[in-house]
């Protein structure tokens, strides 16, 4: 399918100079465009709708410069900046512009630019503008990392690119915002923003540009290697050494999704909407052909695929900014390194393998890492090499590693952890482990619950009820919850309780009784992994009954 604009820039410009109405032509042209893109999205791959979308625009924006006479102006540029700047465009997304003067620009000059603005929103772009001279650019691209990250991005569409391009220098690395600097900058932006939306992919209302695992996050890998790199595309971290190009595979897919959604979701509202609010999660999962099954709503099956596509991204995103810490902000760092155990030690703080090929020897290391975590709660993290290793070899895996007595061991030595477990559990479950490991958990992973009472997916409503059961062992708890407490501390074998929290839910989204179903799961958990029969029957009791308080709280006096 063509979907290049019917008109060039001069005959699209002929045609607005030979009406009375060119705002009229200027809307019906990117109206049908618009209308010629929206009908390619099941056919088309959507990175070239975005990229079409923009080229539409672009045509719109050249013809407009010249009607209003600015390219008899010297020395001035129209740029595009942001997402714009990078020829992505969604169908009501903000077309971010910058027109820089290498000087103060002449009044008329002013006058002609304030038509052409007020033509563009008379036209229907949602326009974000701003008129600067060289020198006040650079001025406060200096001070600003925002603006200094829009002009790295920064194309021209019409007039002197000599302009742009003497500001790109003067911004450059060289001049402004080193690459260590920029990069501590954008880190710091990236958690603030995260803190926003609690540091969670799993918001039931997710935002998909801003949120963990969203297109920002995607964008900062990005930035970054531009700046550091030079990179003008992510496939050139694959050159780099810094992405596998499994992963670099794994980031377009995710990024093609997320552009899907987006796309769908601006044609449903109608606005620059980046919200998937429960108003419109239902329709945005018939339009990307989702439909209702015996056991799931086609919404379940919409939001737990963005879930895992938001979590995939996410755990990316920290394992190459843990690398980028590594080679820009510690690069002159001395080593220290110390030996842990035959197969594990640790290097500034962080645990990593002892060899390379320590998992394929030992592949209950992928167990074992975090169990040492657990055990060694002064260490900051894993090191992003051993997370890739971790992520990679998940595949060995299998049924023989389920039953191997060694791994069972192991997982039960993490349950009776004194420390830290649900930060390892939440980890295992980053890194694809936990859900290879006990598959009936890898399938609720990303699995929304449409009812009154639960506020998160399956997965992370589960490590949450983990989370707060190890809460109850903490001294300045008994005053909140006395009774509790009290009872947390006279088990004999408290790890049974987190058992039994991690398979309350574990049958969510199979149809039948997921009580009754969860309770044999966790007889079958409770055989693997060497527990006596009377354990078992006592953890598939508390399972089979987890509802009973909250049915007799909710419906009986």
């Amino acid at each position: 399918m063509d979907l290049t604009p019917p008109l060039s820039e001069p005959d699209l410009l002929e045609r607005l100079r030979q009406g009375d109405q060119p705002g009229v032509v200027a809307r019906r042209f990117l109206e049908e465009g618009q209308d010629r893109l929206d009908a390619a999205f099941d056919t088309v791959p959507i990175a070239d709708l975005v990229h079409r979308r923009a080229t539409l625009v672009d045509r719109v924006l050249i013809a407009a410069w010249s009607l209003f006479d600015l390219d008899r102006l010297d020395d001035v540029a129209l740029v595009a900046v942001g997402g714009y700047g990078r020829g992505e465009l969604h169908p009501y997304s903000d077309v971010d512009l910058m027109v820089l003067f290498r000087d103060t620009p002449a009044r008329d000059a002013c006058s002609a630019l304030e038509g052409f603005v007020a033509f563009l929103w008379d036209i229907g772009l949602e326009v974000g503008h701003s008129v600067r001279t060289l020198n006040e650019c650079e001025s406060i691209a200096g001070e600003d990392i925002t603006v200094a990250t829009n002009i790295m991005e920064a194309r021209t569409l019409a007039g002197d690119d000599g302009v742009r391009a003497e500001l790109e220098v003067r911004t450059g690395p060289a001049n402004m915002w080193p690459a260590d600097r920029f990069f501590a900058a954008k880190w710091e932006e990236q958690l603030a923003r995260h803190r926003k939306f609690n540091d969670t992919e799993y918001n039931l209302e997710p935002d998909i540009k801003n949120a963990p695992g969203g297109l920002r996050d995607v964008q900062m890998i990005a930035w970054v290697a531009k700046r550091h790199f030079g990179a003008d595309s992510l496939e050139a971290l694959v050159e780099a050494g810094f992405l596998t190009p499994s992963e670099y595979d794994a980031v377009r897919r995710c990024l093609d999704y997320l552009w899907r959604v987006r796309w769908q979701l601006h044609g449903l509202t109608g606005r620059n909407e980046n919200r998937l609010l429960f108003d419109h999660q239902r329709q945005l999962a018939e339009r990307l052909g989702h439909r209702d099954s015996d056991a799931n709503l086609g919404v379940e099956h919409f939001m737990k695929e963005f879930y895992r596509v938001a979590l995939a991204l996410s755990v990316l995103n920290e394992m190459l900014l843990q690398l980028f810490d590594e080679v820009i902000l510690r690069a002159d760092q001395p080593e220290q390194v110390r030996p842990l155990n035959r197969r594990f030690q640790v290097r500034n703080e962080y645990l990593e393998l002892s060899t390379p090929d320590v998992l394929r020897k030992h592949p209950s290391a992928l167990l074992e890492a975090f169990v040492l975590m657990a055990q060694n709660p002064d260490l900051k993290g894993i090191r992003a090499a051993t997370v890739r290793a971790l992520m990679h070899s998940r595949r060995l895996i299998d049924d023989d590693f389920r039953n191997d007595k060694a791994n069972s061991a192991l997982f039960m030595q993490l349950l009776r952890s004194p420390h830290a477990l649900f930060t390892q559990l939440r980890r295992m479950k980053r890194y694809g482990i936990l859900g290879k490991y006990l598959p009936e958990f890898g399938r609720i992973i990303g699995m929304m619950q449409y009812d009154l009472f639960h506020i998160y997916t399956v997965d992370a409503h589960t490590l949450l009820v983990v989370k707060n059961m190890r809460r109850l062992r903490y001294e300045d708890r008994r005053d909140e919850f006395p009774v509790a407490c009290e009872v947390f501390h006279r088990l004999p074998k408290q790890e049974l309780l987190f058992v039994a929290g991690l398979y309350h839910d574990i049958a969510k989204g199979r149809g039948g009784d997921h009580s009754e179903l969860g309770a044999d799961d966790a007889i079958a958990f409770c055989q693997r992994h060497g527990l006596t029969n009377w354990d078992a029957k006592l953890v598939a009791w508390l399972v089979r009954n987890h509802l009973t308080m909250s049915v007799t709280a909710q419906r009986k006096d």
